[in-house]
Formats: structure tokens, C-alpha cells, sequence
């Protein structure tokens, strides 16, 4: 049975081994080397003071992916309605329902945050987590042309969104 949950700082190793590979593996993620221990729980501590979640799929006792939101473009406070995620699953559990389970029990917790959308930035070569986006009601906005560069090579960067509330009226 899986369990959706907030990750525990006992969770980070997991969280981390998950990240680095997809650094290694993929261009889900643009960074271009892996990230230590300290890094992850550098992130943790700064996401959760800043009150954004940080959930975990476990089954068996084996963490399988993680989900979060934070700010985005942070620096401005009129974008304060809208958050940014990232989904990552262990390359085995993929194409099990796990990362839905994990971007659906990201949006109640955004909503609860009176967030209006919630955004994701994803690699346009990456067409199965663009399908994976437009199942759960994200629509593509934005293509960004040759904004990365990893594995030797250009890469186009797709943004797509999901509206999290029909009022379009940011709440007090």
C-alpha cells in the first residue's frame, strides 16, 4: 500500500538519491552534478520555514518519489498567488500512479495556501511528463527555446500551468 505523507528530515537520504539520479540520468532537472546530503537538507529547512510542503510516497518502507511547491519568482510580491512544483519518482515506480498521487495531494495544500495556479517547467523533450501534466488538467503556456544545456546539447523548456481556483479573485 503507498502512503502520501510530509517527508521527515529521515526521509532526506531517500529524497536525495531519488534527485541525484535524475541529475545523472535525465534532463527532468537541469542541474549538471550531484547534490550532497548537506544540500537536501539545506532545501528542507529552507522550504519548510517558508511553510511549502515537501511530501513523500512510501510503500514497503522505501521512500518512491517526492513532491513539492515553493515560490516563484519570489522576489516580486505580486506573484505571490502562484507556486511552482516538482515531481520526482525512483526510476522503477514509474508508471504506477505515484507521481499523480503526488501532484494531487499537492493541490489541496496549495489551495489552502490561497494559491491561484501552480506551475510546472518541464523539458519539451520529456513528452511523457508533459502527457502526465495535461491528465491532471495542466495546460502548456510557455516554451522557452535552448534556455539549458546539458548532455552536450540545447534544451527547450515548456511551462505549463493548472488554475487552482475559478474565482480568478486573489482571496485576503
Amino acid at each position: 500500500m503507498l502512503t502520501i505523507r510530509p517527508a521527515e528530515p529521515t526521509d532526506l537520504p531517500a529524497i536525495l538519491d531519488i534527485y541525484n539520479d535524475i541529475i545523472a540520468t535525465s534532463t527532468a532537472v537541469y542541474a549538471l552534478a550531484p547534490v550532497s546530503l548537506e544540500n537536501r537538507r539545506h532545501w528542507y529547512e529552507e522550504r519548510t520555514t517558508a511553510g511549502y510542503p515537501i511530501l513523500v510516497a512510501v510503500a514497503d518502507g522505501v521512500v518512491r518519489g517526492f513532491s513539492t511547491f515553493g515560490e516563484w519568482r519570489g522576489a516580486w510580491p505580486g506573484y505571490r498567488y502562484t507556486v511552482e512544483h516538482s515531481v520526482h519518482v525512483r526510476t522503477e515506480d514509474r508508471g504506477h500512479g505515484i507521481g499523480r498521487q503526488l501532484v494531487e495531494a499537492l493541490v489541496p495544500l496549495a489551495q489552502a495556501q490561497q494559491k491561484h495556479v501552480i506551475l510546472g517547467g518541464i523539458d519539451a523533450a520529456n513528452t511523457a511528463s508533459i502527457r502526465f501534466h495535461e491528465q491532471l488538467g495542466f495546460e502548456r503556456v510557455a516554451l522557452f527555446r535552448e534556455v539549458g544545456h546539458k548532455f552536450d546539447r540545447w534544451l527547450d523548456l515548456v511551462f505549463m500551468q493548472r488554475l487552482l481556483d475559478a474565482s480568478g479573485t486573489p482571496r485576503s
